[in-house]
């Protein structure tokens, strides 16, 4: 058996055992429907199987909306406010939600044509560490995340590029914080030179994409815009490749 034969068995042993992992996990933190104490019409019902329906897009949905009652802000900060808002759940009874205000952000996949990607190191003082990213940065009031990624391409990392295309949209941590961050590809790069923020101290790094895939795959990078981008790009590449003949 080959090298690669045996990675794609022991691969798939750690699959099986994975999601039985997550089986477990699923089942032990199902709601059990024994909480009388927290209002009436709170069971979900049983699954359903069918295709994907997107949020709002359900009949269904309108019943798990929360009414917003009042909302200030209790801290206020130099990038993003957190706010406090009372709500009304479903079933009427009221609740406090603690929100994120964030501007959105985007982010940059920069890729050479020799099929290497852009990579900025930076420490994050909130890990305590530095991290491995795809270059991003904050949108001002009222930019165009089209034009913010070009502007963030460039600050972060000196180049430009001939082609800019979005890619998708991701919110970050829906439980808590409004923050969209718009996704684009950027090929076609030149360097020109970099102009960072005042406050941001960055090195740049040319890898290929392969490795960052493998990294993500590793669970060596943990920034989920990178995790989104990578996955994205090694997406792309197979649905480009042409199927073998039957």
């Amino acid at each position: 058996m080959s090298e690669l034969e045996d990675a794609v068995t022991d691969m798939g042993g750690e699959l099986d055992g994975a999601i039985d992992d997550m089986s477990e996990a699923v089942q032990a933190y199902t709601f059990d429907g024994d909480r009388s104490d927290e209002g009436e019409g709170h069971l979900s019902g049983e699954p359903l199987r069918r295709s994907l329906v997107l949020g709002d897009d359900d009949e269904r949905d309108v019943q798990l909306r929360e009414q917003v009652m009042s909302e200030d802000t209790a801290w206020q900060g130099r990038i993003f406010d957190v706010n406090r808002l009372r709500v009304k759940l479903p079933d009427g009874r009221p609740a406090t939600r603690d929100v994120v205000r964030h501007p959105g952000a985007v982010a940059i996949v920069a890729l050479t044509d020799d099929g290497r990607i852009c990579l900025v190191r930076q420490y994050r003082t909130a890990l305590g560490r530095v991290t491995v990213e795809v270059p991003a940065g904050k949108l001002d009031p009222g930019e165009d995340p089209l034009e913010c990624a070009h502007r963030e391409l460039l600050e972060e990392t000196g180049m430009t590029c001939e082609r800019m295309a979005f890619l998708t949209t991701i919110a970050t941590g829906v439980g808590f914080c409004d923050e969209l961050i718009h996704v684009y590809m950027a090929t076609g790069l030149s360097f020109a030179e970099s102009d960072p923020d005042a406050d941001e101290f960055i090195n740049v790094d040319l890898v290929p994409l392969h490795e960052l895939i493998d990294a993500v795959l590793d669970g060596h990078i943990e920034d989920a815009k990178t995790v989104v981008g990578a996955l994205i790009c090694d997406a792309v590449a197979h649905r480009l490749q042409p199927e073998d003949d039957e």
